[in-house]
């Protein structure tokens, strides 16, 4: 028996969000935000301690700084029920982005700081006997993960795990991602349509799509915002499902990880590609309905709720 459904290995920081922002910040001019929230940030902790929410059994392999944000982050992980037992801390503070708020849009500000430094050598190799599944995000902000990117896939081959990946957008837009050679070692791939056209230096996503089919692991979920996902097939097949929508959306911060965090879970309790997908965009949509990436996900019964009252949907959880 494995102790952990997924182990989460990436990036820690935490979210500074500034909501009801009058108008966008201009160089030398102060504005006014309406609501500030100091919470848990990341994508991949914000997929933790959703899919430890959802009830999957999490664990977190990353690295903080030896501070008050590090303090925050390895606390906020362990109120959802994540593991924090192979944390890594460093005299490098931990990372922080301060989240500027439109509606459905946003703008983001981050310090890398610690989340920069981790290597597959900081890495407890007992985590991969442990976990039946490895997910891992935002490789673009992690340059020790994204040097040693095949090496932790490789890794999680030998030792009979399942991976998925969500690369997350690149910052400096380098988009230094073999995808040839990686896609075939990763068993989800779970890019947003953006991402996807990025990765592939491709100007449409039915270019970008066919680009990566031929070295798809199992699957990728293509995650296409408002309009839903795409469910690729490794065989070509493809099923697209609209988009649950919140008419009254508070923030859209961390849905894409949400959506992330119902897939896995489906996914590694052995429900069928087609149901993860239904559960990603469901998750996806709950998201929405509170401030910040964790902030709707209190607990399972209470997704659950959201789900049925909200959406009229049931989660197959």
């Amino acid at each position: 028996m494995k102790q952990y459904d997924i182990a989460a290995i990436g990036e820690l920081n935490v979210d500074i969000i500034l909501n009801g922002i009058e108008s966008e910040p201009e160089i030398g001019k102060e504005k006014f935000a309406d609501d500030m929230l100091v919470t848990l940030g990341s994508s991949t902790a914000i997929f933790a301690a959703n899919a430890a929410s959802l009830g999957s059994k999490v664990c977190f392999v990353g690295m903080v700084g030896r501070d008050a944000f590090g303090s925050l982050v390895r606390t906020s992980l362990e109120a959802k029920g994540v593991d924090t037992k192979y944390l890594v801390e460093s005299d490098t503070p931990t990372g922080a982005s301060i989240c500027m708020s439109y509606g459905e849009d946003r703008a983001v500000l981050t310090y890398q700081g610690a989340m920069d430094i981790m290597g597959f050598d900081d890495i407890d190799r007992t985590v991969f006997d442990l976990a039946r599944h490895i997910h891992l995000s935002s490789i673009f902000m992690q340059s020790g993960v994204l040097r040693d990117l095949e090496k932790i896939l490789d890794y999680a081959a030998a030792s009979g795990v399942t991976v998925s990946l969500d690369t997350q957008w690149d910052p400096v837009e380098k988009w230094a991602f073999d995808y040839k050679r990686l896609l075939p070692k990763i068993t989800v791939f779970m890019p947003n349509e953006k991402e996807l056209m990025a990765l592939t230096a491709t100007a449409d996503l039915e270019s970008a799509i066919a680009a990566v089919e031929p070295y798809l692991g199992s699957a990728m979920m293509l995650k296409c915002g408002n309009s839903g996902s795409i469910l690729i097939g490794k065989d070509g097949s493809r099923r697209h499902l609209p988009a649950f929508l919140n008419r009254d959306v508070v923030d859209a911060i961390g849905a894409g990880d949400s959506c992330n965090a119902g897939f896995v879970s489906a996914f590694v309790k052995g429900l069928p590609l087609e149901e993860c997908q239904r559960t990603g965009n469901l998750t996806g949509a709950v998201n929405t309905t509170a401030a910040g990436g964790t902030g709707a996900f209190s607990s399972l019964e209470a997704v659950r709720a959201m789900c049925r009252n909200r959406f009229g949907q049931e989660i197959k959880l």
